[in-house]
């Protein structure tokens, strides 16, 4: 294979700042004057514009007032251009993005757009250059400009939703990057990468006032999503979530109908092995008994490197079915996918002016979103559920879960599933939706979709103890109102540790004599967790030993997201359970109790001693510290089953566990004749430190305490703090 690096020149690194036109000037400064931003006064935006076009101008703008920084770094990422920010080690992170999203794509779509997308693709790109004309002390770290294409860098709106098989970044590193630092992405935690979201749908046979209720908790990392509210007079009023730099309510409500995703485990993506032979110099791959030649393509790089950008050419090959991202037993492997189109923003965009089910279907049969599930509801009290949307039809004979062979025709997509094709639930019986993550064949209880009736690919999802508990708490509740949802989305209960602690203790008194010199040890801590409820609490000792404990116990047991025919995680923690030799379950109990006394003196320490939350930096990747003011937290990882996740780990310098990803922006909202709903973010709404909104939710969130939405414009008035043009004094 022929490969190569090219050192090509040298640049300096603060390049001067892009120059507006007068021209340009003049266009934003008259379409701020379309515009009103009203901060609340939780510092959220509520952003009022003449054409829908105007509220994406202004949104961009607010979301830039919150959090530039944020804005920016999610088009670095998406551009392939990290490392010339964070240096070498991201080569193989650029790489991998620039392999499957190729920006002249994005270009071509943005050429061929109808008018009315172009409209909003250059409000998005206005608001945020009008920003920086506004605000010179503004310093971005690369981009000096915005593009109206960028938007089309994405597929479906999550900005980390890159679908490539099972290839990894480290495998693209080694067949393409050999001279680039060894080192392996940093590794999340398994709870990190296996716990995802939460939604639920309640029919008004399961509510109180017989209206329809949504629970929106997606679970990502902290301050990855800002809350907001987009009003035009074209018919624009949306409600919720966005990542950093969309101009679609990503997760949200309109006064009709609402939407929750949840990240599902469904095959968008394929792993192909090609056939590659060097025919004098020329490399040349086979398929149906045919020699075709591999696409060569240059990628450009760049990486910082001593406080200059030194670029580099990478050689890239492609097949028919996309680019060789990996080589493994000597075969080259391509990836087919979907990581970006026109049809998928498209989607995002339609769904926020949806007016009810039947036009809310209707968005979702353009069948672009490739990484979420769907959960519904809306006014008229219908509530749906969609396993995936965009899912291609394969031979059913092949398994896809591992690589296939790329020489034959069989192994091609044959067009997309139809929508009512794919798992769904349409106002069930039992009057609830639920998923977390997990198989949908136990989403509606009784009701619940068949999976003899699915093909395997469509829903390889297996249960979790998130799905668990939810399923346990709908199904055996009536007479829902907003706050008894939130109740339910905050029940403390650990269900992964009624399968965990009883195996823990039966090994302790089947096993241990007290002859033998851990029984005093452990003879304590052992009834702590045997008298354990499995709910956790802040004053709780046996929670934070049980979590401890649990932590240094296999990872399989926290795997949410499994491929087809493997245990899930229920599966695995009770196959573990059952299985595993005392000396496995007694001796990490052990350790803990030796790490714990050594940190804190005691090994009797509550949990919220120990879990906390802290934000006392703007930037995007935190320190921590003990010295520094910080919350108790009750909350735990869903890994163990825990509903309102939190993610909370150890930190160099820290003997306390601190969260950075779990519950983010958190909603619940009533349908009917008005809209209600109440909300929550992990910490405040502004990424400014100095800002009064930086962090003035934060005990509420350790507490899981709601504020009101303030949907309607007299509401908003009410409780306005400031109201401004862009371009005007903000904050």
């Amino acid at each position: 294979m022929v490969k190569f690096l090219i050192i090509l020149f040298i640049l300096p690194v603060n390049l001067a700042a892009q120059n507006f036109s007068a021209q340009e000037i003049s266009k934003w400064q008259r379409q701020a004057k379309k515009v009103t931003i009203i901060r609340d006064n939780w510092g959220i935006p509520h952003v009022y514009g003449k054409t829908d076009a105007d509220a994406v101008f202004g949104l961009l703008y607010a979301q830039c007032e919150d959090d530039f920084k944020r804005v920016e770094m999610n088009y670095i990422e998406k551009l392939g251009r990290l490392a010339e920010v964070n240096g070498e080690s991201f080569l193989q992170n650029d790489l991998y993005v620039k392999l499957i999203i190729d920006s002249a794509d994005a270009v071509a779509d943005y050429n061929k757009s109808p008018l009315w997308l172009k409209k909003l693709l250059h409000a998005f790109a206005d608001g945020i250059n009008y920003y920086l004309y506004k605000t010179p002390q503004t310093k971005p770290k690369l981009l000096q400009r915005f593009k109206p294409w960028y938007p089309l860098l994405w597929t479906d709106g999550s900005i980390g939703a890159i679908s490539t098989g099972d290839v990894t970044e480290e495998e693209v590193r080694k067949l393409y990057l050999p001279a680039a630092p060894d080192v392996a992405v940093a590794q999340k935690p398994e709870e990190e990468k296996s716990t995802g979201s939460n939604g639920f749908a309640l029919a008004p046979s399961k509510t109180k006032n017989g209206n329809a209720i949504l629970y929106i908790n997606p679970h990502v990392t902290f301050y990855f999503r800002p809350e907001v509210h987009m009003v035009s007079e074209e018919g624009l009023n949306v409600y919720g979530a966005v990542t950093w730099g969309q101009f679609f309510i990503y997760q949200g409500f309109n006064e009709h109908c609402g939407w929750m995703h949840t990240s599902a485990n469904v095959d968008v993506a394929d792993v192909y092995a090609e056939k590659v032979t060097d025919h004098q110099g020329n490399l040349l791959y086979e398929y149906e008994n045919k020699q075709l030649p591999v696409t060569v393509k240059q990628i450009q790089l760049a990486a910082l490197t001593n406080n200059s950008f030194v670029p580099q050419t990478v050689t890239a090959y492609y097949t028919h079915h996309g680019p060789v991202m990996a080589k493994r037993n000597g075969q080259w492997l391509a990836v087919k996918s979907y990581n970006r189109s026109v049809t998928s923003l498209i989607q995002s965009w339609q769904r926020t002016k949806a007016n009810g089910f039947a036009a809310f279907k209707k968005t979702m049969q353009l069948r672009g979103n490739t990484s979420n599930s769907t959960v519904f509801a809306d006014s008229k009290g219908n509530i749906a559920y969609w396993h995936g949307n965009y899912i291609p039809v394969r031979d059913i004979n092949i398994n896809w879960g591992k690589a296939v062979d790329g020489t034959t025709a069989a192994t091609e997509w044959k067009g997309l599933h139809q929508l009512d094709d794919i798992v769904n639930v349409y106002n069930p019986a039992t009057g609830f939706i639920q998923n977390c993550n997990s198989t949908p064949f136990t989403s509606s209880g009784a009701s619940s979709p068949k999976k003899e009736n699915y093909l395997a690919y469509m829903a390889p999802d297996g249960e979790n103890f998130r799905g668990i508990n939810a399923v346990r708490l709908l199904e055996q509740q009536n007479d829902f109102t907003i706050d008894k949802t939130i109740a339910a989305g905050y029940d403390t209960k650990l269900s992964a540790f009624e399968v965990l602690v009883p195996a823990l203790v039966k090994a302790f008194e089947n096993t241990v004599t007290v002859n033998d010199s851990i029984y005093m040890q452990l003879l304590a801590p052992i009834k702590i967790l045997k008298d354990w409820d499995y709910r956790c609490a802040e004053n709780s000792v046996a929670t934070a030993l049980a979590i401890e404990w649990a932590d240094k116990l296999s990872s399989a047991i926290q795997k949410v997201y499994v491929n087809t025919g493997e245990a899930d995680q229920v599966q695995k923690t009770k196959q573990f359970a059952a299985n595993a030799a005392a000396a496995d379950l007694l001796l990490p109990l052990r350790t803990v109790l030796v790490e714990l006394t050594k940190k804190f003196g005691t090994w009797k320490i509550e949990w919220g001693s120990i879990n906390r939350f802290q934000r006392i930096s703007s930037a995007i990747t935190p320190t921590f510290s003990d010295e520094k003011e910080s919350l108790p937290v009750a909350f735990a990882s869903s890994a163990w089953g825990m509903l309102p996740s939190y993610n909370s780990r150890y930190f160099p310098g820290t003997n306390k566990r601190y969260g950075i990803h779990g519950n983010s922006f958190v909603c619940a909202v009533q349908f009917g004749k008005k809209v209600v709903a109440k909300s929550l973010l992990a910490g405040g709404q502004s990424g400014n430190s100095s800002s009064p909104y930086f962090k003035n939710q934060l005990g509420m969130y350790a507490k899981g305490s709601f504020k009101q939405v303030y949907f309607y414009k007299s509401d908003v008035l009410k409780n306005a703090v400031q109201k401004y043009q862009p371009g005007g004094i903000g904050y």
